[in-house]
């Protein structure tokens, strides 16, 4: 089922959250909002959902306008990051309850739940209540509620923030597999790169009630259109440096090295140059030097934190035993072909 938003717009009295967005969500695809706190995604998903009433635009499901209908009109489902389960209600009747609901046949009821239940393996599951439950226990039924009515649209609203990271990374892998597995058309929010750029076909990167950016994982990472989704895609983040361009060189205190020609500048224009963390390395060709002002151990990968002459800190992570301490004077080197160049409307070059 495809979803298509045509210059959908969403108020809150005076307050405007969504202007004229457009995005086409292909059939059986599953595709991220990512973005801070407030940037507009969870009002976007209960827009699709029919909770939130749309102000200007249109939301269509295939060749149908469902722009008007209320939720219980809608063949979706739904999962919430609460995961909104009825305490006093079985694990199977929480799942049966959306089929009750349609008025299907008992028997019709009975199979459908115990079929799903099989496909999360949770059929052992069905008579406790959700009390009795492991964080992760509840999340799969949450699931399967929504996925037992057989939706057209599959929608999950910060689904993984409850749960502890191990529990993530596990829920992350099996709710695309199921997701894969029905080809049910899915839009997942979540503030949470990760879970984003393991779980979704494309990304659609918003901030302050636009899309930044939409794209495939590696197109977000890799080819960022401006600095604002090149700083938010990315952990560790990329290192900002303010500079001038000078003689075809990027100039800034304590930094100084050739543009890549593939950059057009005038000369004094202002550029900011973004490196990502795994392009400063002790060998690389474009030398900076400065002071390690930061070490962090995290097993495998050490985290430094370089810091330029003129306060500019550059981040580096490297693989294998801890090189440098705190204090040192180093002269490493940057990846200026890799590197990221931004005009000072934050644009890329």
């Amino acid at each position: 089922m495809e979803i298509r938003l045509d210059k959908f717009s969403k108020s809150f009295g005076p307050v405007k959250v969504i202007e004229d967005m457009n995005l086409t969500i292909g059939d059986g695809e599953m595709i991220a909002l990512l973005g801070p706190s407030g940037c507009g995604k969870t009002t976007t998903l209960y827009a699709v959902c029919g909770i939130h009433q749309v102000t200007g635009g249109r939301i269509w499901f295939g060749d149908k306008d469902v722009t008007s209908l209320p939720p219980q009109k809608k063949n979706v489902g739904v999962v919430f990051q609460s995961f909104a389960l009825y305490p006093h209600l079985s694990v199977f009747e929480n799942i049966a309850f959306p089929l009750q609901i349609r008025k299907e046949a008992s028997a019709d009821v009975e199979r459908m739940v115990k079929e799903i239940a099989g496909t999360l393996h949770m059929e052992e599951l069905l008579d406790r209540r959700p009390g009795q439950l492991s964080g992760g226990q509840q999340q799969r039924v949450a699931l399967a509620r929504a996925l037992v009515r057989k939706p057209d649209v599959l929608l999950m609203d910060e689904p993984l923030a409850n749960l502890d990271a191990g529990l993530r990374l596990e829920m992350r892998s099996e709710i695309r597999k199921i997701q894969k597995e029905t080809g049910c058309t899915s839009i997942l929010v979540t503030h949470d790169q990760v879970e984003a750029m393991s779980m979704c076909d494309r990304i659609a990167l918003m901030n302050q009630g636009k899309i930044q950016q939409i794209g495939s994982p590696d197109e977000m990472y890799h080819q960022p259109q401006n600095r604002f989704v090149a700083s938010f895609i990315g952990n560790p983040p990329l290192s900002f440096a303010e500079g001038t361009a000078q003689d075809g060189h990027f100039v800034a205190p304590g930094l100084h090295f050739k543009l890549p020609e593939r950059i057009s500048v005038s000369a004094g224009q202002a550029v900011t140059v973004g490196v990502r963390p795994e392009y400063l390395q002790p060998d690389f060709a474009t030398p900076i030097e400065g002071e390690i002002t930061f070490v962090e151990s995290q097993g495998r990968e050490i985290l430094y934190d370089l810091t330029l002459a003129g306060g500019q800190v550059f981040r580096s992570i490297q693989s294998g035993e801890q090189i440098c301490k705190l204090g040192d004077q180093i002269r490493w080197g940057i990846d200026a072909d890799a590197a990221f160049f931004f005009d000072e409307k934050g644009d890329r070059m």
